[in-house]
C-alpha cells in the first residue's frame, strides 16, 4: 500500500521520510504519535525522543497518523520512502 504525504515543505519531507524509515536496516524509528496540533504532528521515536513535523494542513496530519497505525501497532511495516520536493511517498506492506 502506497500512501502520498504532502508536507509543509521540502526540509519536512526530508525529516518525515528520515524519520519514518531507515533503507540500510529496514527498520521504522516512529513508535508512535504523541498528538495533533492543526497541520503539526508529534512522533515519538524507539529512543524515546520526540518530534515535531509540520503537514500541509491538519486534514493531512490526520490522515498520516490513520496510515502510520498499523505500523506502530507492527501490523504492517514500511518497505520505503521516496521524497519529491514536499510530498512523501511511503510505501507498507
Amino acid at each position: 500500500m502506497k500512501k502520498k504525504i504532502i508536507c509543509e515543505d521540502k526540509y519536512e519531507a526530508q525529516k518525515l521520510s528520515s524519520l519514518i524509515y531507515v533503507k540500510d536496516n529496514k527498520e521504522t524509528f516512529i513508535a508512535g504519535i504523541l498528538e495533533i496540533i492543526d497541520n503539526e504532528i508529534i512522533v515519538s521515536l524507539r529512543d524515546k525522543s520526540a518530534h515535531s513535523i509540520l503537514l500541509k494542513d491538519k486534514s493531512e496530519a490526520e490522515s498520516f497518523a490513520d496510515f502510520i497505525q498499523s505500523v506502530v501497532e507492527k501490523t504492517n511495516r514500511v518497505t520505503n520512502t521516496e521524497v519529491f520536493e514536499n510530498i512523501v511517498e511511503i510505501t507498507k506492506d
